[in-house]
């Protein structure tokens, strides 16, 4: 039996391990990891490895060293398949049990995909490492790329696909990429990246069937329409990896439920962590799950502080960053919250700026785009509570877009 078990190896549960060495915990942590190799970073699959220069290599989170030094049992190739909080035993596929006092569950979340793509090749989510090796492999010889879904992860290697020579188009079913978070108006601003690049955005789409016998030679839309396709990512959203949790009463709805210092209500030996936690968030007073980096990596720290009866790091807005065209583009805060009140420039040229506030005027979310300084500005006006009417921002154009 191990002291404590984390049951996922990706940033969430790598930084509650070493958070919790740095802290001085002594315990012995076991780590369970459903992938083939060490642990490694996710946000350069769909950006550093799949440029030309790429030479494959993930990058990793953990070394085989690091894992001897903070010294941790990691299983790799280990998928949890059930738990069982009475006897505090997770059991893995291959018939294992693994025994724990404390438990961190940081299993993530898996892409959505869509039916009728089973056993054809050249069609592709993008979350694990060996997907991004499989499409830098397949982009040198793709002549019609399709992506099916305008968020990140798709605009991102529409951004990659395109260096390539490639046609790409995406297609997305929201009238407006990314309004239901950003509104209209800023989603037709980043949109409008994509065509600046020479990338074709079919918004208003639905994807009604693919094309090919073998392999995929088309995509099909509900308007009748057939895009020509020899390579298709799907980037349509995540599910989370709870499943394996199914009977052992552990609160799940939209993630696994958890207070603000991320411990499971009815069972104090649990805390969740990363993209599949659903907490208690001290900043927000409601249930939030966030799929961000940054929000897994301050996920360790607090369970770590939870787990060794620290105190806990102060929450931060939530934070993400998305690199496309060259250009990176930065979202502090929840735009979902507010409403546009303040603009700066357009997206097709560097310093554009959008701030959201509440019905007070209240800073609640920002997008920016190449200024890293006006970030850091806008994020201390959302931590301060600052009124977007008071902030200080050089240049500034005053317009409201369409909410």
């Amino acid at each position: 039996m191990s002291d404590i078990l984390i049951v996922g190896a990706s940033v969430a549960g790598v930084r509650t391990a070493q958070a919790l060495r740095t802290s001085g915990c002594q315990a012995s942590i076991t780590m369970l990891s459903e992938e083939t190799e060490l642990p490694y970073d996710k946000p350069p699959l769909s950006k550093e490895m799949l440029a030309e220069s790429s030479p494959g290599t993930a990058v990793p989170l953990l070394s085989s060293d690091e894992v001897s030094a903070l010294e941790i049992d990691l299983h790799i190739a280990t998928r949890a398949v059930r738990l069982d909080p009475d006897r505090r035993v997770v059991h893995t596929a291959d018939g294992r049990e693994f025994g724990y006092s404390t438990l961190v569950i940081a299993t993530g979340v898996r892409p959505r995909t869509l039916p009728g793509t089973d056993g054809l090749a050249g069609v592709y989510t993008l979350r694990q490492a060996e997907d991004a090796r499989e499409l830098r492999a397949e982009l040198p010889r793709a002549k019609q790329v399709v992506v099916i879904g305008a968020g990140f992860i798709g605009a991102e290697f529409a951004s990659a696909a395109v260096k390539y020579g490639a046609s790409v188009t995406i297609v997305e079913a929201q009238a407006t990429p990314l309004a239901h978070i950003l509104g209209e108006g800023v989603g037709r601003q980043l949109a409008g990246l994509h065509a600046l690049n020479g990338v074709t955005v079919l918004a208003g789409e639905q994807v009604s069937g693919f094309l090919g016998t073998d392999r995929v030679t088309g995509v099909e839309l509900a308007s009748g329409r057939t895009l020509p396709a020899d390579l298709v990512v799907i980037g349509i959203g995540t599910q989370t990896n709870s499943e394996w949790l199914a009977d052992s009463g552990v609160p799940i709805s939209n993630g696994v439920e958890c207070d603000e210092n991320l411990r499971v209500p009815g069972f104090p030996e649990i805390f969740a962590a990363g993209d599949i936690a659903l907490r208690q968030h001290p900043i927000y007073q409601t249930p939030v799950r966030i799929e961000h980096w940054t929000n897994a990596g301050e996920h360790g720290g607090i369970v770590a502080a939870a787990i060794m009866g620290a105190p806990s790091p102060t929450s931060q807005p939530p934070y993400v960053w998305s690199d496309q065209y060259g250009r990176r583009i930065q979202i502090i805060g929840r735009p979902s919250l507010g409403h546009v009140a303040v603009t700066r420039g357009s997206a097709d040229e560097p310093g554009f700026l959008a701030v959201y506030a509440n019905a007070e005027g209240i800073c609640v979310g920002a997008v920016i785009l190449d200024d890293p300084r006006m970030m850091l500005r806008c994020r201390k006006a959302i931590v301060t509570g600052q009124k977007a009417a008071d902030l200080d921002i050089p240049t500034l154009h005053r317009e409201a877009f369409a909410k």
